[in-house]
């Protein structure tokens, strides 16, 4: 099998085998094959597409480029949930430890924050002491212990997707549904989970912008999820403006608590309860959805929540004052409020530029080498359509810079739109993609 043969196949517009895939994923791990060939191939791809079958081989070849993690030895039905990346999204946070609270173990291997985007492990690390890295016997006892464990990915699941996505990276060849959906469900797959719930972000802030695009992606992942032998569900949910109105690593961590003790942002909490009665009933732990909220504001309710994600945090090492207490957070040592110069209403706010924003306070990383200051980011005082008087406050920034604090401060003023009159009900979700077909809402 040669190389030149993969690619002038691709190139011109047919279908490689499963012998044909597995032949350069593992010869490019190897070494055996040059980046500029990989790179022609995926070219090829982007504009010739993949089929389903091919998408799927692409994913398997991927999962065993590396190490797989076998959670056989955790009692129950195991569910993980995934996000495509947005801006104050604290989903797992909550949805985790509600989910553990119901009785029903949460697996979750997470990545770190980049660009606009943060990252679970970077907001759980707010948390003094708390250890993100657990090797396979740590990971399983805990969640046979408290139900649930949230740590790093180990270096060597699909070490193919790594090279590929690099390579992707500086060759535009990013934007392309298969090549996202194996990226994103191989890392799933590598690890043993039950069923795997998506959240596929759409809008300003999320890496898809269109509607049909998110569909499409979704279509493509639950596909593979579901022809991989897994109970695999997409909710696609809107990424317009933050969800919530935390965006900082301590800032979401302290949201995130308030949340599980029965209080913060009514969207974030939604879309927690929405989310989670959907794994409630994967895990068989609930007959329907009505059924699974009603489980999972009960153990808001009555504490279990938050009772949960201190027990988490105790099992992995980090400081279980500062959940209890969460102004023992780090904090800033600057609050800057910004006024609202006019009244009205709130038009719109740019996520992907307040996420930008939050970045260049400290709150994200530029590459994977930055260093992220974990009190800093903005709090948002009005939402999307929320009536505004003069003077009022719209959001606060938390930095250690003040010179930085009023760049910030003189962007939000753009970024924040206020307009004479009320706009359209806005929506959180979508629609849902199951392997039954696509539902809008």
């Amino acid at each position: 099998m040669r190389m030149y043969d993969i690619i002038k196949k691709k190139r011109d517009g047919y279908e490689l085998s499963t012998d044909e895939i597995n032949y350069f994923v593992d010869n490019y791990i190897k070494g055996s094959i040059p980046d500029y060939q990989i790179s022609a191939l995926l070219m090829a791809i982007y504009f010739n597409k993949m089929s389903e079958r091919e998408t799927l081989d692409l994913t398997r070849a991927i999962v065993n480029s590396g190490d797989t993690v076998d959670l056989s030895d955790i009692k129950g039905i195991k569910v993980d949930k995934h996000s495509t990346g947005g801006v104050g999204d604290t989903v797992t946070l909550i949805l985790g430890p509600m989910i553990a609270a119901c009785g029903v173990p949460f697996v979750k291997m997470s990545g770190r924050g980049l660009g606009h985007t943060g990252g679970t492990l970077d907001k759980l690390e707010s948390i003094e002491g708390f250890k993100v890295e657990l090797d396979r016997e740590e990971f399983i006892r805990n969640v046979n212990k408290t139900n649930i464990a949230i740590c790093s990915q180990t270096s060597n699941i699909a070490p193919a997707d790594k090279k590929l996505y690099s390579l992707r990276d500086v060759t535009a060849t990013v934007d392309n549904i298969s090549l996202i959906a194996s990226s994103i469900m191989s890392k799933k797959l590598a690890i043993g989970s039950d069923a795997i719930i998506l959240d596929v972000k759409v809008g300003s802030g999320a890496f898809m912008k269109r509607l049909d695009d998110a569909i499409n992606l979704s279509k493509e992942m639950v596909r593979i999820g579901t022809n991989y032998g897994r109970e695999t569900v997409a909710i696609i949910t809107n990424m317009d403006e933050p969800l919530g109105r935390a965006i900082g690593n301590a800032l979401e961590v302290k949201e995130a608590i308030e949340v599980l003790k029965g209080g913060g942002p009514e969207d974030l909490r939604e879309l927690c309860l929405y989310i989670g009665s959907i794994l409630l009933k994967l895990a068989k732990r609930v007959k329907n959805q009505e059924e699974g909220i009603r489980l999972l504001e009960e153990v808001i309710n009555k504490n279990l929540a938050f009772e949960k994600v201190v027990e988490l945090v105790e099992s992995q090492g980090g400081n279980v004052d500062q959940v209890k207490n969460p102004d023992l957070l780090p904090s800033s040592k600057h609050v800057i409020e910004v006024k609202s110069k006019m009244e009205g209403y709130v038009n719109s706010i740019d996520a992907e530029r307040i996420g930008a924003c939050a970045l260049r306070l400290g709150a994200g990383r530029e590459t994977m080498d930055s260093v992220i200051d974990l009190s800093v980011g903005i709090v948002l005082n009005k939402k999307v359509n929320d009536k505004v008087l003069e003077g009022e406050t719209l959001a606060y920034i938390h930095s250690n810079d003040l010179d930085t604090a009023n760049e910030v401060k003189r962007e939000l003023y753009d970024i924040i739109r206020i307009s004479s009159n009320q706009g359209k009900e806005k929506k959180l979700i979508y629609g849902m993609v199951t392997k039954d077909g696509v539902q809008l809402f």
